[in-house]
């Protein structure tokens, strides 16, 4: 079984003094185990596109690190080129260009259907068709889609899009349709009923999971806990140590009794780090008991570029 914890260790809170507090299931967990992988946002020029959990899943289906990612094609398991459409807000200021949060926006179904009908004429005009999934998902479909390598929505929500709609990140397709959108959102009905209830409007979309589903590998049982997202998200502290206490007590001190075959990834908003059970020489059994591992050492290496020895 391999689980991964997204959030793990935050930079919401980097001085924070362990803030996880006590952890005794994740501390006899590692006391059995070596980290065999890092994964970090360091050897690239700006964040990966993905979030590092998202990596860790992504090299387990077999994808190349470097994309395309084709989370759609994967979740829909339709043949052909496609992605996944959020309708969403972008913040426009001097500098920098923030994504809210797209759930924060409280898009109807009633809504985001309107406004997808409104969008799919244009999209038509680039090859691209439009199938309503949800409110905050549309399925796109087209040969335009199928060696894109965009960010993944959790990776821009709530963050500063800038690097990801200039330098050439996209093809100029996609930069002049999300120009288009722009403008017929804005004078759109639903966001001038949005606008009088005093609400955010939908100003434009981000286009994710792009990509084509090719042969993947059969990926091993994985568990992604997603316990300790919404509180990171939410700037929550209290409710993240709760959530931390809860998981430890709940899920990880009962794994202690699994004797092989387990892998543990521990993730933080910039990366990854993997450990597994691996046969150990008496001695380094030896010193593992006699000084076993404070889990915080292994949390803090997430947020720096410390090694652990």
């Amino acid at each position: 079984m391999h689980l991964i914890l997204p959030y793990a260790a935050s930079q919401r809170w980097p001085d924070a003094q362990a803030p996880w507090g006590a952890l005794p299931g994740l501390q006899r967990l590692l006391a059995r185990m070596c980290r065999v992988q890092v994964i970090s946002d360091a050897a690239w020029e700006r964040p990966h596109p993905l979030m590092p959990h998202e990596r860790v899943l992504a090299q387990a289906l077999g994808w190349p690190d470097a994309g395309p990612w084709p989370w759609a094609a994967h979740e829909t398991g339709i043949a052909g080129p496609q992605a996944w459409i959020t309708p969403c807000h972008w913040q426009v200021g001097m500098d920098q260009v923030v994504m809210l949060p797209p759930r924060a926006l409280g898009v109807t179904e009633e809504e985001s259907r309107q406004l997808m009908q409104a969008m799919q004429p244009y999209m038509a005009q680039d090859g691209l068709q439009l199938q309503w999934h949800s409110p905050l998902q549309w399925l796109a479909q087209g040969a335009l889609l199928q060696h894109l390598t965009p960010a993944s929505l959790e990776r821009v929500s709530g963050r500063n899009i800038r690097p990801w709609i200039t330098g050439g990140s996209l093809p100029r397709e996609l930069v002049r349709l999300q120009s288009e959108m722009q403008m017929l959102l804005y004078n759109h009905p639903v966001n001038d009923a949005r606008l009088a209830r005093g609400q955010v409007i939908v100003n434009a979309f981000w286009l994710h999971g792009a990509g084509q589903l090719g042969a993947s590998l059969a990926p091993p049982r994985i568990q992604c806990i997603q316990d300790l997202a919404d509180s990171v998200q939410a700037e929550d502290l209290s409710s993240w140590q709760a959530s931390w206490q809860r998981l430890d007590r709940e899920l990880l001190a009962p794994l202690d009794r699994q004797q092989e075959g387990l892998t543990l990834t521990l993730c933080s908003e910039n990366a990854a780090h993997t450990w597994r059970q691996v046969p150990m020489a008496w001695p380094s059994r030896w010193l593992r008991r006699l000084k076993p591992m404070d889990p915080s050492v292994a949390l803090k290496a997430l947020l720096d570029t410390s090694d652990i020895r």
